[in-house]
């Protein structure tokens, strides 16, 4: 038996917001990050909204990028102190995944953050409060998934909470907030939309409801990305869905090892001043996973197939993956996303010396390839690597080099 699951109701297209007005419930807390919701008057007409439906209102801002175990700890203590019942995720995807676990620990203040780290081991919530994610990136999609990130910077590790129980009860994808987004955003985003799409597909964990919704936002992704990077408005709201439909896709399907090494990549060198942005290192990344799971044949059949939905060309299964593969290396380079880890700058741009140094990536390329085979994600890949095949894999991903085992 398997399951397929969603938000109850998603509310779509310009204005949708304005779904706040019909909430019912008397308190509301707003969960936002960085101040790109208030600059653009978003926040204000949330407050509006819920104020409208009879909600006292409460905001908790300043959710940093890739949030930490200690900022889900203090939001849940605001949240057992406010008592809402309606939690109120806007933003991208660390604002919304931040309040998911902080929606765990409000419901549950016993519950460690290594408890929610269990996967698909959460107790029932909506015992205090139901869930409303609103998005204004294009590419995590948390607002309709079963998971959530976040770092524990004392290890300097990603963890993915991966539950059904976290899954939105109300998502709103309104593409007037996505608007907003600065060019590198729509970049990252775009390419992690389109890595949760193909990874939903050859996934182990794919099925007949799975499918159609990564075939289509595949197509969608290829068709209206790099205009949407390029300022094409109506392609940047086609964008919003095409990433929504992907995060249905791969909430239910699963994932694969481009994300775990993304999550156990990400932060492993920001004692050298940056992080690799998870979007760039699942662009990063994708090309050389997918010729590594090729040499499974069901998975280099599904590539395939994807290639054909792409009108890519090829006669054979072999051909249409190395398509595949220029495509999406052809895509980065349109995006100004680098190829590998080597030519990273500390700004995600192409350089010729990134800023993760050569002897520090071996030094710890050991403890990275362990933890990213102890993901979430590793399991539904369709190919499993040994330790050491996702060191050599790892290889290929600081130096570009081609994937032949």
């Amino acid at each position: 038996m398997a399951r397929f699951t969603l938000p109850r109701d998603l509310y779509h297209g310009k204005g949708a917001l304005e779904a706040l007005k019909d909430f019912q419930g008397e308190r509301a807390i707003i969960c936002v990050g960085g101040g790109s919701m208030k600059r653009n008057g978003f926040l204000d007409r949330a407050v509006s909204y819920l104020k409208e439906a009879g909600m006292e209102v409460k905001i908790f801002e300043g959710i940093e990028p890739d949030p930490s175990v200690d900022t889900v700890m203090k939001g849940a203590e605001v949240m057992i102190e406010f008592q809402p019942d309606w939690i109120i995720a806007m933003g991208g995807g660390s604002p919304i995944d931040a309040a998911k676990a902080m929606w765990i620990k409000y419901e549950y203040p016993d519950t460690t953050f290594e408890d929610m780290c269990k996967v698909f081991g959460l107790p029932k919530l909506r015992t205090k409060a139901h869930f409303c994610a609103i998005s204004s990136t294009s590419g995590t999609a948390t607002e309709v998934t079963a998971f959530s990130i976040i770092t524990d910077y004392n290890k300097g590790i990603k963890y993915p909470i991966a539950d059904f129980e976290i899954t939105p009860d109300v998502a709103i994808v309104d593409p007037d907030l996505a608007e907003t987004m600065p060019q590198k955003l729509v970049a990252h985003t775009g390419m992690d939309a389109m890595t949760h799409s193909v990874e939903a597909y050859v996934s182990t964990a794919n099925c007949d409801y799975t499918d159609p919704l990564a075939l289509h936002s595949i197509k969608m992704i290829q068709r209206d990305l790099v205009g949407s990077y390029n300022g094409d408005m109506e392609k940047r709201a086609s964008m919003h869905n095409a990433q929504c439909l992907a995060g249905m896709a791969f909430s239910n399907a699963l994932l694969g090892i481009v994300h775990s090494m993304a999550h156990k990549t990400g932060a492993a060198f920001a004692d050298y001043g940056a992080h690799i942005i998870h979007g760039a290192a699942n662009a990063m990344y994708l090309p050389k996973v997918i010729a590594f799971n090729a040499k499974d044949e069901t998975a280099k059949k599904r590539y395939g197939e994807i290639a054909d939905f792409m009108n890519l060309g090829g006669s054979s299964d072999d051909e249409k993956v190395k398509l595949l593969i220029d495509y999406l290396r052809g895509m980065n380079d349109d995006l100004k996303i680098p190829h590998c880890i080597k030519n990273y700058g500390p700004d995600s741009y192409p350089t010729d010396q990134g800023f993760v140094p050569e002897e520090v990536f071996l030094e710890r390329l050991s403890d990275i390839a362990a933890n990213a085979l102890l993901d979430a994600c590793t399991g539904s890949n369709p190919r499993q690597p040994s330790q050491e095949e996702m060191e050599k894999l790892l290889k290929c991903c600081y130096y570009d080099t081609e994937v032949d085992f």
